[in-house]
């Protein structure tokens, strides 16, 4: 994290070194941000690079702090490959969505779009496909994109929820079946393999698989 913090500390720098405000750690301070990779030169490879890494790291910061999640790195030398994977499994490289905000278009070689679990990718993808259209400068923004990753996130929660009550349903009705039979034949239902779980045994399935 140690390398996370220095790296969205820079963009916290440069943006007071170049307009003059100080950048807080939360989603009102996107706008900012946008404005200011907006002045990056496209002739500069050097200094795309470095605004891409930087603000990146921030935004990630600003995702974790304010909505949850943790960062995944695999590999400390390359922060392109760094992603952030929310407690719903949705994940998103915000270099990658940093990079894509520079040049207002997808990148074929920079990961720039929202992953998750395969049991939550259905759900993700029928959201973005539900979603009012917008302009490909509001789509790529950061601004846009973060609220696009907060609406995604609450919409897994809703169904990680959901999922989460037909197991307990299901477990509940196989209690109430169990405890109308016999106390011979219920013994022998468990020793089966029935739904019946003992301590410590692992529930029938979860709301994120």
């Amino acid at each position: 994290m140690h390398q996370v913090d220095d790296l969205a500390g820079q963009a916290v720098a440069y943006v007071q070194r170049a307009l003059g405000i100080t950048l807080g750690y939360d989603s009102e301070t996107l706008p900012v941000l946008d404005h200011y990779i907006s002045t990056v030169p496209r002739d500069r490879p050097e200094m795309i690079e470095l605004v891409t890494v930087t603000a990146g790291a921030y935004l990630g910061e600003v995702v974790r702090r304010q909505i949850g999640g943790r960062w995944e790195i695999d590999n400390p030398a390359q922060a392109m490959s760094w992603r952030i994977v929310l407690p719903t499994g949705l994940n998103f490289s915000p270099m990658g969505f940093v990079a894509a905000a520079i040049v207002c278009d997808e990148l074929g070689d920079v990961d720039t779009a929202f992953d998750a679990p395969p049991a939550m990718l259905p759900y993700v993808e029928v959201t973005l496909g539900n979603m009012s259209e917008q302009s490909d400068q509001e789509y790529y923004s950061l601004c846009g994109r973060y609220d696009t990753l907060a609406h995604l996130h609450e919409v897994l929660v809703a169904v990680a929820a959901s999922r989460l009550d037909a197991v307990e349903a299901a477990q509940e009705a196989a209690d109430e079946v169990l405890a109308d039979l016999p106390p011979a034949e219920a013994s022998t239902q468990g020793a089966a393999g029935s739904p019946v779980r003992g301590a410590g045994t692992k529930p029938p399935g979860g709301p994120w698989n």
